[in-house]
């Protein structure tokens, strides 16, 4: 009982010790993003925001304050690469430009691809294995929420 106890304070104590990446912590970062979220996010200039976002950003879930950690992001990066730095990660990614509302088009295709390929499987899964078998509903549940 001494040993999972330990244990167990020994695993709170490096949750404690767990901060965010190396550039949500910069002050640079989150003096713009607060900034940014003040100047936009609210009121009439929330209005104003969501008059001129593209249709297909805001069907993807893009907030105001999803553009502002985007626009302080590279704003962060900027001063890094100015001063001579490495590039730092941002919640726990590394930057990326957005390309449509993907911040990281090749991720987003081979997600799409494993999905696909999920389905395809899923059919010859269905043509292949008689409904009545044991596992059937199982694998077809596996597969379905595998597959999202």
């Amino acid at each position: 009982m001494a040993g999972r106890t330990a244990r167990l304070v020994l695993l709170a104590g490096a949750a404690a010790l767990a901060s965010g990446s190396q550039g949500d912590r910069e002050p640079v970062y989150r003096d713009c993003v607060h900034r940014c979220e003040e100047r936009n996010c609210s009121g009439g200039a929330l209005r104003h925001f969501r008059s001129r976002q593209p249709i297909y950003m805001s069907l993807a879930g893009w907030t105001c304050q999803d553009d502002c950690k985007y626009e302080c992001m590279w704003v962060t990066v900027g001063l890094y690469l100015k001063e001579g730095h490495k590039v730092p990660q941002f919640h726990g990614k590394w930057p990326f430009s957005r390309f449509l509302f993907f911040q990281e088009p090749a991720s987003a295709m081979a997600s799409f691809l494993n999905g696909l390929a999920s389905l395809v499987m899923l059919c010859r899964y269905h043509t292949s294995v008689p409904a009545s078998s044991p596992m059937y509903p199982t694998c077809v549940a596996f597969a379905w929420l595998s597959g999202r």
